[in-house]
């Protein structure tokens, strides 16, 4: 999964692919290197962030799936969790949901099982501008699936065919590097959820103090 962060604020690259070109110039580049999916996110999830409106990010996302849809085959998610973006996303051509709040914001769960799109559900302890700040967990691992195999039953139940549905640990979400490296370590665990496991390191800062490299030096720590 390639990631395409179409903000001014996100860790890595907000802020260098905000124009359509620049946005379809590095999908295409991602594609080359070996991306099967490129992510569009709108709203940054990095810790400490502000929210933004729904306005500001259908404004981001949608031009940019459009886009990328009519000008290149290269499959689209969409890194949402409101119930508008992501009806829009996917009437663009999105063809994947990733919710970093696993469809718990308004509506969530009801749009997800009527655009019968696969979703990603994430684990995240608290919201992005708090997340960071002593996060605890009794047993990461276990806490994590628990959380996870919530929201699974929860999205069944909604309408949500329980094979579209892929899960995500959330590496560097409301976790200390030790919690980080517990889920890193118990990953096989989450195989018992029997749904894909997504798991993204993309230059989080648990790779930084793991190979003391910056931001900008962390993507070879991403790859598997």
């Amino acid at each position: 999964m390639g990631v395409l962060n179409v903000t001014p604020d996100s860790f890595s690259d907000g802020g260098r692919f905000q124009t359509l070109d620049d946005a379809v110039r590095r999908a295409v580049q991602m594609q080359a290197e070996g991306a099967d999916i490129v992510d569009v996110g709108g709203e940054s999830t990095r810790p400490g962030a502000e929210p933004v409106s729904v306005e500001q990010e259908l404004d981001r996302v949608v031009p940019v799936i459009e886009a990328l849809r009519r000008e290149t085959d290269l499959p689209v998610s969409v890194d949402t969790s409101k119930a508008a973006v992501m009806r829009a996303a996917v009437s663009a051509g999105a063809g994947m949901i990733n919710d970093v709040q696993a469809l718990r914001g308004p509506g969530a769960l009801e749009v997800a099982a009527e655009l019968q799109v696969p979703v990603c559900l994430m684990h995240m302890q608290g919201e992005p501008r708090t997340m960071q700040s002593a996060p605890q967990y009794r047993d990461v691992v276990a806490d994590v699936l628990q959380f996870l195999q919530a929201r699974i039953d929860a999205a069944v139940a909604a309408g949500v065919q329980h094979s579209a549905l892929v899960v995500d640990p959330g590496f560097g979400f409301g976790k200390t590097l030790e919690h980080n490296l517990d889920l890193l370590r118990g990953l096989p665990a989450f195989q018992s959820l029997g749904c894909p496991v997504l798991a993204g390191l993309s230059r989080k800062s648990m790779l930084g103090a793991l190979t003391g490299r910056p931001t900008d030096q962390r993507l070879a720590g991403s790859l598997a």
